[in-house]
């Protein structure tokens, strides 16, 4: 970790690859596996990690490299224990990074940027989104099935 930047600063792709002892590319793949890890992400693309992104970073490093978990089973363990169970894998060496343990009781993870009012920062959905979007795609499955209808399909 930088000694220049204090503990809350944000980092680069670059410094929380270096932080981590991962290469950039394994930090991108995890962001796809992964959809409670959310960096900020700055014109031209470039990412910017929290310090919370990095511990959470840190606890799936942990769980894959050292317990042997697979991709599947940490987010099972998210699924299931929330992102206290990550934050619990990182351990002590990313114990001074500040973590807002608010967000940690719903297992979300809040954003920098504008996320519905509905919508959890991580693309969790409350219960009322959930509905609401099953009523849609009820919707959508008669609209499609109407229009199989028409063309003969």
């Amino acid at each position: 970790m930088s000694t220049t930047k204090g503990p809350h600063a944000f980092r680069t792709i670059s410094e929380t690859a270096d932080a981590l002892g991962v290469q950039q590319h394994v930090l991108r793949f995890w962001e796809t596996k992964f959809t409670f890890v959310r960096p900020t992400k700055r014109a031209g693309g470039r990412r910017f990690y929290r310090p919370q992104d990095i511990v959470l970073l840190q606890g799936i490093k942990a769980l894959l490299h050292d317990r042997g978990y697979t991709i599947r089973g940490v987010q099972k363990l998210y699924k299931d224990q929330g992102q206290k169970a990550i934050l619990a894998a990182a351990g002590d060496d990313f114990a001074d990074y500040p973590v807002d343990h608010s967000e940690t009781e719903s297992g979300a993870v809040s954003s920098a940027g504008p996320v519905g009012h509905e919508m959890h920062a991580q693309g969790l959905l409350t219960e009322a989104s959930r509905a609401e979007l099953s009523r849609v795609l009820a919707g959508l499955e008669a609209a499609k099935a109407g229009l199989a209808a028409v063309l003969g399909k």
